[in-house]
C-alpha cells in the first residue's frame, strides 16, 4: 500500500483555502455574539438609559438609509477622506525621495519627525476652523496635516533602505538619476509607502469624521454632534455602525490595492502560496 503526499505548496494553497473560508463564518458569529450582548445589556438597563436596543439601532439604520442627506453625508466624508489620504500620498512620496536621497536632509528632519509624531492632528483643528471655517477644504487640510507625516515617515525609510549594491550597479550601467529613482529606488520604497498609505487610510476617515465632529465640516461628523446635541441616541448609533463599515471597507480596499500593486514582492507571493 503506497501513500500519496500532496506537494507542500499545495498543501499550503489548501490550508489556506480553508483557513478564508472559516474566517468570514467567524466574523459572523463574533458580530452575532457582539449583537445579542448589545440587545441584553440595553433590555435590562445595566449600562443606563443612554443606549438603545440593537434592534432599535437597526430599524433606525434602515430609515436613515432611504433619505438623500444620509449618502450625501456619507458621500461628503468619504470624498474628504480620500482627497486627503490622496494629497498626503503625494506630499510624503516627494519629501520621502528628497529626504531619504540626501542624507544631510535625513540627518536634519530626524529630530523634527520624532518630535511631530505624538502630536495629533486636532490640535490644530480650532486654528483650522478659524482660517478657513467649518468647510470641506478644512477637514481636508486637517487629513493632510494627521496622515502625510506617517507616508512621509516610511517613504524616507524605504529610499534610505534601497540596497547600495543595486544603486552602484545602476551608475555602473550609466542610468541617470530619474532613471535610477524609477527603477531601483521607488520599487525598493515601495512596501514601506504601500504599508504606510494603508495604516493612513483609516486614520483619514476617522480626522474626516472629526473635522465634522468638532469642527462643523460636512459629513458624518456633524450628523454625529447633531443627533448627540437632540438626544437622538438611536440615530448617533445607527451611524456609529455606519462609520464602522465604511471603516472595514477603506481597510479592505486599501490591503487590495497593497497586494496588487505588490504583488511581485516576496511577502505578498509567500501568503498567495
Amino acid at each position: 500500500m503506497t501513500t500519496t503526499l500532496a506537494p507542500p505548496r499545495a498543501a499550503a494553497r489548501a490550508s489556506g483555502a480553508a483557513s478564508a473560508l472559516r474566517r468570514p463564518g467567524a466574523g459572523v458569529l463574533g458580530a452575532a455574539l457582539v449583537l445579542v450582548a448589545w440587545q441584553a445589556a440595553a433590555l435590562s438597563g445595566a449600562v443606563g438609559s443612554g443606549l438603545p436596543t440593537a434592534t432599535a439601532t437597526g430599524a433606525e439604520l434602515a430609515r436613515l438609509t432611504v433619505l438623500p442627506g444620509f449618502w450625501l453625508d456619507i458621500a461628503a466624508t468619504v470624498g474628504i477622506a480620500m482627497a486627503g489620504l490622496a494629497a498626503s500620498t503625494v506630499i510624503g512620496v516627494a519629501l520621502g525621495i528628497l529626504i531619504g536621497s540626501f542624507e544631510p536632509f535625513r540627518a536634519a528632519t530626524l529630530a523634527l519627525f520624532e518630535f511631530l509624531k505624538p502630536i495629533p492632528p486636532i490640535v490644530v483643528l480650532p486654528l483650522m476652523v478659524l482660517v478657513f471655517g467649518p468647510t470641506a477644504e478644512m477637514a481636508i487640510l486637517l487629513v493632510v496635516l494627521g496622515c502625510a507625516l506617517t507616508i512621509t515617515i516610511q517613504s524616507t525609510a524605504g529610499v534610505h533602505d534601497t540596497d547600495p549594491v543595486a544603486l552602484a550597479t545602476a551608475r555602473s550601467y550609466g542610468l541617470g538619476r530619474i532613471e535610477t529613482l524609477l527603477r531601483i529606488t521607488l520599487p525598493s520604497a515601495l512596501p514601506f509607502i504601500g504599508m504606510a498609505v494603508r495604516v493612513s487610510a483609516p486614520a483619514s476617515l476617522i480626522i474626516a469624521v472629526v473635522a465634522g465632529l468638532l469642527g462643523g465640516a460636512p459629513g458624518i461628523g456633524l450628523s454625529l454632534y447633531q443627533a448627540q446635541a437632540a438626544g437622538n441616541y438611536t440615530t448617533l448609533y445607527a451611524l456609529v455602525i455606519v462609520l464602522g463599515v465604511l471603516g472595514l471597507a477603506l481597510q479592505s480596499a486599501s490591503e487590495r490595492i497593497e497586494r496588487r500593486l505588490l504583488h511581485w514582492h516576496p511577502s505578498h507571493r509567500e501568503g498567495a502560496l
